[in-house]
């Protein structure tokens, strides 16, 4: 009883970080929160990064990241950055077509919390994301090299002049495995009649 009150009470916790209230309204900054509603296109639109031009992200950084030192950045954060830049893009579009009726200061204000609470769980989702992505393309291309690797042998082998090549030395290992074969059924077959004599002699 008491596991269950503390899994409720940090599910609430969760979603007040998540909620904004504002004139009476209560807003969803975390865009997740929408997904029930949303069709399969606007779904892979939230999720997928690179949906939103490179053009409007740098012309939003520093809306989102004020103290940001772009070039004191590795490649690899300059990308999570942008990425999170992205997710900040996408909630604010997102929360303007669920509430359209909320004014410019409103919005402002609902910028500002997203922002403050919003910039580390974005900035980790991101990491999440772009990792599973990266494994993906890398699984297609080993998948991709594996394949191609097989289909070249099979091409090779097809080709007239290599099983022209191969024919002679497919015909010496199976005349050597038979012979091999043939002397080794000789052997077995004559022990027992020199064993046979030996003893009878003895």
């Amino acid at each position: 009883m008491v596991a269950k009150k503390n899994t409720n009470h940090k599910i609430s916790n969760h979603l007040q970080q998540d909620v904004v209230k504002i004139a009476g309204k209560t807003i969803f900054i975390n865009p997740f929160l929408y997904s029930r509603r949303f069709d399969e296109n606007t779904n892979i639109w939230l999720r997928e990064n690179g949906q939103i031009s490179q053009e409007e992200i740098i012309k939003n950084r520093y809306r989102f990241f004020p103290d940001l030192d772009w070039d004191a950045n590795s490649d690899e954060e300059k990308v999570i950055i942008d990425a999170t830049v992205e997710m900040f893009i996408k909630t604010l579009e997102i929360i303007r077509t669920f509430h359209p009726e909320l004014n410019s200061g409103e919005l402002f204000e609902v910028e500002e919390r997203i922002v403050i609470s919003k910039k580390i769980p974005f900035q980790n989702w991101v990491k999440k994301s772009l990792a599973k992505k990266a494994r993906k393309e890398l699984n297609e291309k080993r998948k991709f090299q594996r394949e191609r690797f097989i289909r070249n042998w099979k091409d090779w082998f097809t080709l007239e002049n290599t099983q022209q090549t191969l024919l002679p030395f497919v015909l010496i290992i199976c005349m050597s495995a038979f012979v091999g074969w043939s002397a080794g059924i000789s052997k077995n077959s004559c022990n027992p009649y020199f064993e046979q004599n030996i003893d009878q002699s003895i």
